[in-house]
């Protein structure tokens, strides 16, 4: 008999019994079989302690008892304690909210012995106005009716039965809600509310995530009494810590909370509000004849930050029953010169939050109780507190450790990492996931998620993702770990599945080819070998055919005994391993095949599955027969039927939607039919979902013909085949094929009538998604694309009918009924009406319009433009004089991005060449047009949005060319501008929008230096001109860099910068800034790789570029808020000191647009230091970010306010400055 102990599954018993957690060993009758079977020892033997029946772990609600038991053994008999050890959060692999851990341990004189035992307990929901539950009919629902980022999480039901009990869970996700302002931060989640006391709360919350948005500066805290729909701001500045105390409460008044976020774009949506909370005293001992108070005790701070400190003490023991409140005084240091702190505040709690503490000083404090007897003594002084530096490091989390991504599913993946060094109180972790080249993050949660491992659901299947994961406390978020390695997004790796379908191709009497078919599972990777076993029939002894795998699925077994019967089996290998044989293969006769008729075809698959319709493919025989194969017979029948019908159709069409069919396939020769391939597996007519189909288009920047197709899914190594006539296309001068993540091109290099046919795409390792296109002469995809340019259009011409009409007329070659046009008269557009009679003839191409009582008012271009699938035509005329003189000066032909201009000059003044720009070395915008046919009386007029410009020099027409300088071109300089030709023979015109005058100041931009700040690195490149509207962006290491705390981007008239404040070895690396013209990019770069210190210098450097002193730059020491809040109609003066040698150029901004000094806005600048604007009568549209930006030749600094207005009559936030008129 083994002396091993035996296990025995234990079950929870559930108890109606006070709440609590029960620790009890019983010993079942089961348990008591068991030992009666052990081996008997003498009592006198002794025996080290054994656990006959272990400690089970247990699940269960909250507030449940539970009963945790074992069976014990030893002699002489063990002494047993038990034990509760910390409760811990939650292990890697749970899923619940508390876990508690006991230890049982069992000893005598022989040896000690222990088990332990996790008991874990869920939250209960209960149905509250967040949560309805429903069971019935055979279901249970549970209902959101204001679903929130708070109810995000993991939910499980569990089912009691008389099985036992079965649980179902899932996670559910809760996206951010569309924010009020672009940029604004998600809403925080989680308030509660704590240390209620008569007029002072706790409130606490979570910060959300911030993938995209920039940073959060603070956050608002708002309050509502129950039963009313107002809210009052809490504080009048946003506190930049997830918890705030709030007093001033109504004692007996029950309160509801909510937050929201601040960040430089705005104020997010408010959180869900928090459970109602009434203010009132926790303690409610009363003493009735108690007059002279006893001082408080035990003064001390329960909460010290960078924003405030919130003092805590012991009310006095005897309070009696009149109303008490309590004074504060401080004293800075040890000395005892006390001083007032709330000085015409009442305090009715023993809780009281400091703001305005001297970040340099230590205070004690004392407090002393008073009622209408009077005051109590004061308290002992508390220790010396003093308030966290703002300027210190803020304690959040180091970022998390290595991130781990690995395969889970076709949509999902599985994430862990480990956890950050320093945790500081933290309350979990953001997870963000980004598709490879893409550069944009996603978050994959929208709640703090507690554990360090986490799987990430609605990922694009055959997409390559990389992650990384924030830890995130009370005071925000961590750095971002490194990112994970890529990811292709596909179900987790596991060994194949069997192979099948072994079919006898052909023999020669000493050898056999066989074909098999792939295995439906291939494990998430491609198969990269088969192995083969045969044994001859009736034998039970496999051996293998060869040492060396096959890699592919049809394989030449030789040494074959002639007359002998083989049975074959075959497993595939990949990555994961060798999956199972498949089954044993029928009994193929080694005998040589001499019949004159092909062998069977093989490998049959489905392709373009549709509803009705599909294409079956094979592969030829092996064994041809006498002569050459010359046709196929394809027989189908449905799924169980032995009825097989002929159909030589491709695709095979007339199929019944949703009915599952069978096919196989013989080969013809000379001789005859051949035998049949093996039926095919069945397969149902049904589309695949999410199909798409070949889409046919022109390339908008090349004017390439293209046919593209995206696949709803791919595999690692998927590929896209083309083929035309289904026969693949190799890479020749007439096609070209790319491909990029899940989408393919065949892009044709010169279209012609050669490349009409049937075009089909099949993409491997997929449940056979394909898909074709037939371009017939007939349905060509655009009427344009394979007929010569110069036939396409006719110009536009014109003919004068009688009574005064005049009728316009251009011919299309081809046209389709999807066709659109519009006729463009001096630059307004002319729809059929009155006067105007348009219309058109598809099956002839001709589009004309007719005017009736054409007069001089009449004159002037006529435009029509053509828009017909993806090509666009357009072609005018200029109408001068009595009717009958015509001139063209203008017909453009655009087709694929073809131009051919004509110009035809009969009459009157025009332009020869229409406007144009350059940019000249100073960085000076050039408008030029030439002129043609002008006379002394010809005037010429620059228009910029139809508002005349005025030059200095008036334009000279005579001198044949016009220009129009824009010295230094901004955004506002952009506009539409327009010249205007004319004399009494007629005018014309030219416009350009100078949306394509993009500043051309690339080319002079200089390396990239570096130099050392105070604040740590700036990185800098010189040109002749610049401004912060140019298209330019920061690179590092290949990743776009935004605008934030840590990298600063900005510029100066002649420079832009990137400022990297505390730079760390994370900052290494290659940055790059390309700066973006109208024509082209120019890219300047700096290899930032020597060593990097916290102090952020770079021992590397020059010593001279350290000596720089913070006093030289310019910047702002001080004066201005963060948040502004004022009435309308008032004046508000913002003013601040400013420093910088030398003496710093001030500019101020509002919404990133610079403010101009006017009556309304009055700017000054005093003695070099004092910098101010002012707005008088001040309206709703005042509101809005105000920056100031103090720079000299060092550099500088911006520094942003947020200014509200609110009307008159509105009610004031609670805490908000009104500045004076």
């Amino acid at each position: 008999m083994s002396d091993s102990a035996p296990t025995i599954q234990t079950t929870c018993v559930l108890c109606r019994e006070p709440e609590g957690i029960f620790l009890t060993p019983i010993v079942l009758p089961q348990v008591r079989e068991r030992m009666s079977v052990r081996r008997e020892y003498h009592t006198d033997t002794p025996k080290a302690p054994d656990f006959l029946v272990g400690l089970r772990s247990h699940t269960v609600w909250e507030k449940t008892p539970v009963k945790l038991f074992c069976t014990v053994a030893g002699s002489p008999t063990p002494i047993v304690k038990w034990f509760e050890l910390d409760s811990v959060i939650l292990s890697q692999t749970s899923c619940h909210d508390l876990k508690l851990l006991f230890q049982l341990q069992c000893s005598n004189i022989k040896q000690q012995n222990s088990k332990c035992v996790h008991v874990c307990v869920d939250t209960l929901l209960k149905p509250s106005r967040w949560v309805e539950m429903s069971v019935g009919g055979g279901a249970a629902k549970l209902t959101f009716p204001h679903l929130n980022k708070d109810d995000e999480g993991l939910y499980t039901l569990r089912i009691w039965t008389k099985d036992g009990t079965t649980e179902h869970s899932a996670y559910l996700f809760v996206k951010d809600a569309a924010p009020s302002v672009v940029g604004a931060p998600g809403s925080p989640m989680d308030v509660t509310v704590s240390d209620v006391n008569k007029d002072y709360v706790l409130v606490s919350w979570k910060p959300p995530n911030t993938t995209n948005e920039p940073l959060i500066t603070g956050y608002f805290v708002d309050r509502r009494k129950s039963g009313t729909k107002d809210w009052v701001q809490c504080n009048g500045s946003p506190v930049k810590v997830c918890k705030l105390p709030v007093d001033g409460l109504t004692e007996g008044a029950s309160y509801h909370f909510r937050v929201r976020a601040v960040n430089s774009a705005g104020i997010s949506l408010p959180s869900r509000m928090s459970s109602g909370v009434t203010a009132a005293e926790v303690e409610s001992d009363v003493e009735v004849y108690v007059t002279l108070l006893e001082p408080p005790t035990e003064v001390h701070a329960t909460e010290i930050n960078r924003a405030y400190v919130v003092l805590s003490w012991k009310p006095p023991s005897l309070r009696g029953r009149a109303p008490l409140w309590y004074l504060i005084e401080k004293s800075e240091g040890n000395s005892n010169l006390w001083q007032r702190v709330n000085t015409g505040v009442q305090i009715r709690s023993p809780r009281y939050a400091i703001f305005d503490l001297d970040v340099k000083k230590a205070c004690r404090f004392r407090i002393i109780a008073v009622n209408k007897y009077g005051p109590s003594e004061p308290s002992e002084p508390s220790d010396l507190i003093q308030k966290v530096d703002p300027h210190a490091t803020v304690p959040i989390p180091s970022a998390p450790g290595q991130v781990i991504a690995s395969r889970n599913t076709k949509t999902s993946a599985f994430v862990q990492w480990d956890p950050p060094k320093n945790l500081s109180n933290l309350m979990g972790y953001y997870v963000d996931c980004c598709v490879v080249g893409s550069k944009v993050w996603t978050p994959c949660n929208h709640r703090p998620y507690k554990h360090t491992r986490f799987v990430v659901h609605g990922l694009i299947p055959g997409e390559t993702y990389i992650f990384r994961v924030q830890a995130v406390n009370a005071y925000g978020l961590s750095e971002e770990s490194q990112e994970s390695a890529p990811l292709f997004i596909d179900a987790a790796l596991t060994a194949p599945s069997a192979p099948y379908g072994i079919t006898l191709l052909s023999c020669d009497g000493s050898s056999m080819t066989l074909a098999w078919k792939r295995p439906k599972n291939t494990g998430g990777t491609r198969i990269t070998s088969y192995y083969v076993d045969k044994r001859e029939a009736g034998s039970l002894n496999w051996k293998e055919v060869s040492h060396s795998p096959a890699t592919s699925r049809v394989y030449k077994v030789e040494n074959l005994t002639a007359g002998v019967f083989y049975e074959f089996k075959v497993q595939a290998g990949n990555l994961a391993g060798v999956g199972l044989p498949s089954e044993p293969s029928k009994a193929f006769a080694c005998e040589e095949w001499t019949m004159p008729e092909p062998g069977p075809t093989y490998d049959l698959s489905f392709w373009e599955v549709r509803d009705h319709s599909l294409l079956l493919q094979w592969r030829a025989p092996v064994y041809s027969g006498a002569s050459p194969v010359t046709g196929y017979f394809v027989e189908m029948a449905k799924k169980g039927s032995s009825d097989f019908v002929t159909v030589n159709a491709e695709p095979i069409t007339g199929l019944e939607t949703g009915a599952w069919y069978v096919f196989k396939v013989r080969a013809v020769n000379v001789a005859g039919k051949g035998k049949a391939s093996d039926v095919s597996d069945a397969v149902c007519a049904k589309a695949l979902p999410d199909i798409k189909e070949i889409e046919c288009g022109v390339d908008e920047e090349t004017g390439d013909i293209f046919l593209s197709f995206e696949a709803s899914e791919i595999s690692e190594h998927s590929k896209f085949t083309w083929s035309k006539s289904y026969k693949e296309i190799s890479e020749s001068n007439r096609a070209s094929v790319s491909t990029v993540g899940r989408r393919s091109r065949l892009t044709f290099v010169n279209p012609d009538k050669e490349d009409l046919g049937i075009y089909s795409v099949a993409v491997s390792d997929t449940d056979g998604l394909s898909s074709s296109h037939t371009i017939t002469e007939e349905g060509m995809v655009c009427p344009f694309w394979f007929v010569p340019v110069s036939n396409t259009l006719s110009k536009l011409n014109y003919e004068v009918l009688e009574k005064g009409h005049v009728r316009f007329w251009l011919q299309v070659q081809k046209m389709s009924s999807a066709a659109s046009y519009r006729f463009i008269v001096n630059d307004k557009e002319v729809t059929s009406g009155e006067g105007h009679k348009i219309s058109h003839n598809a099956s002839t191409g001709l589009i004309q319009m007719t005017i009736e009582h054409f007069t001089r008012a009449n004159e002037g271009t006529y435009t029509l433009q053509i828009h017909d699938g993806k090509a666009k035509n357009q072609s005018s005329l200029v109408l001068v004089g009595d009717g009958e003189s015509l001139l063209f000066c203008f017909h453009h032909v655009e087709i694929a991005f073809i131009f051919i201009y004509f110009y035809l000059f009969c009459l009157g003044p025009h332009f020869s060449e229409y406007l144009t720009f350059h940019v000249n070395d100073d960085c000076t915008v050039m408008l030029v047009c030439k002129l043609a046919n002008v006379k002394k009386e010809t005037t010429f007029m620059w228009f910029k949005d139809d508002e005349e410009i005025t030059l200095d020099v008036a334009p000279n027409p005579m001198s044949g060319t016009c220009a129009l300088p824009i010295p230094l071109f901004s955004r506002k300089d952009q506009g539409v501008y327009k010249a205007v030709l004319g004399d009494d023979r007629g005018k014309d015109t030219s416009v350009l929008a100078s949306e394509y005058c993009v500043l051309v100041a690339g080319s002079s931009a200089s390396e990239l230096m570096l130099q050392c700040t105070p604040e740590g690195i700036r990185l800098q490149c010189y040109m002749k001109y610049y401004t912060e509207e140019m298209k330019t962006s920061w690179f590092h290491k290949e990743s776009k860099i935004a605008s934030s705390e840590k990298m600063r981007i900005g510029g100066t008239s002649e420079m832009a910068w990137m400022q990297i404040c505390e730079p760390t070895d994370k900052e290494k690396g290659h940055y790059s800034i390309e700066i973006h013209d109208g024509k082209s990019s120019h890219t300047r770069s700096f290899d930032l790789s020597g060593q990097v210190h916290g102090t952020g210098m770079c021992i590397h450097l020059p010593k001279c570029l350290f000596s720089l002193s913070s006093v030289d730059r310019g910047r702002v020491v001080g004066g201005l808020p963060d948040v502004v809040t004022i009435m309308e109609y008032k004046t508000l003066s913002l003013t601040c000191t400013v420093w910088g040698d030398p003496k710093p150029e001030v500019t101020w901004f509002k919404n990133e647009q610079e403010v101009l000094s006017d009556d309304h806005n009055q700017i000054s600048f005093e003695s070099g230091k004092f910098a101010s604007l002012t707005i008088k009568n001040v309206t709703v549209e005042d509101s809005g970010k105000y920056s100031i930006n103090v720079r000299n030749k060092y550099g500088g600094e911006f520094v942003e306010i947020t200014v509200s207005v609110y009307k008159q009559g509105e009610e004031l936030k609670s805490g908000s400055t009104v500045y004076p008129p």
